[in-house]
């Protein structure tokens, strides 16, 4: 049976920095053929040398579906992703992006509501211009940055309509989430992606509403929390018949990397859903924030993820 496709190969077209800070790259098959169609707000990881995995944002629209187009905040203190992209990285540079995965379920009749933090706009860039293409402009979009915002240019014709409301928060207060995911009634849509502060409040404010109601995207994982609690087991791959002992202060990320499991790794925070991995006995214990209820049921997070039994039997 044929391995999956687990990369695309892409060459950087076009970089720029629309902002101090901010760059955006242009990707684009070598040889001009279509890239592998996406949904609005989805993902792509992209590899980089020395096993670097990052997972950015699809900023363009669906449609435009010759290039991926994303952008990247330098992050001086981050794991060396960021810095990697804005100094080493050159026009021309052939690398290796995952096929896209997730993305934004937004509605053609009901209020959509954006709420995003500084470079946090990535996702619902592609959201918003996919809605503008296709005739829709039931969304308004609340947008706060520390000075004059990044990635502006790529949404014109929602800025020209009135539907984009800019807070400078070095001038102005925060966005009143409370409010503003409260003025549009009992069946819009709310989406938010923004610094740990905003999405805490967006979720305080939406607490009470069903999840197809709404949607949050993280870009810094959160502090995995010490389960003082947590006791060995087992964990096997399937296909290979490798097995080891997850000891808690190794745990299961780490346990894996031991094995040398065919396991993507981009967060290590449980909010990218790059290691996704199907699991057949468990049952695992979910700490991210990616998968559905649903999804749980055959799917596991493995960076954050621990077993509620004696084994973890993956599908790898």
């Amino acid at each position: 049976m044929a391995k999956p496709i687990k990369t695309v190969a892409v060459v950087v077209t076009t970089i720029d920095e629309p902002s101090p800070g901010v760059k955006r790259y242009v990707l684009a098959d070598p040889d001009g053929w279509q890239l592998p169609p996406f949904r609005p707000g989805a993902h792509i990881d992209v590899h980089l040398e020395g096993k670097l995995v990052r997972t950015y944002s699809l900023c363009n629209a669906p449609s435009d579906d010759a290039r991926y187009v994303i952008a990247v905040k330098r992050d001086p203190a981050g794991r060396g992703g960021s810095r990697y992209m804005h100094d080493e990285l050159q026009v021309g540079a052939r690398i290796g992006v995952s096929l896209p995965r997730g993305g934004i379920r937004t509605s053609d009749s009901a209020m959509n509501v954006f709420v995003a933090g500084g470079i946090g706009i990535t996702p619902f860039i592609s959201a918003i211009r996919d809605l503008e293409e296709r005739g829709r402009t039931n969304y308004v979009l609340h947008w706060s940055s520390m000075g004059e915002p990044s990635l502006s240019d790529m949404l014109g014709p929602a800025l020209e309509g009135g539907r984009v409301r800019l807070y400078n928060t070095l001038v102005e207060s925060k966005p009143d989430i409370p409010a503003i995911v409260g003025a549009h009634g009992s069946e819009a849509l709310a989406y938010c992606c923004g610094p740990a502060g905003m999405l805490q409040a967006f979720e305080s404010a939406v607490a009470h509403w069903p999840d197809e109601r709404k949607h949050v995207e993280c870009f810094t994982p959160p502090k995995p929390a010490m389960d003082g609690s947590a006791v060995p087991y087992t964990v096997v791959l399937a296909k290979s018949g490798k097995e080891m002992v997850v000891a808690p202060e190794l745990g299961l990320l780490g346990t894996l990397e031991e094995l040398e499991a065919d396991v993507t790794v981009s967060c290590a925070g449980g909010i990218c859903g790059a290691c996704r991995t199907p699991w057949i006995e468990g049952p695992p214990v979910h700490r991210d924030r990616v998968l559905t209820a649903a999804e749980r049921e055959r799917e596991v997070i493995v960076c954050v993820a621990g077993c509620a039994g004696p084994r973890l039997v993956l599908g790898i």
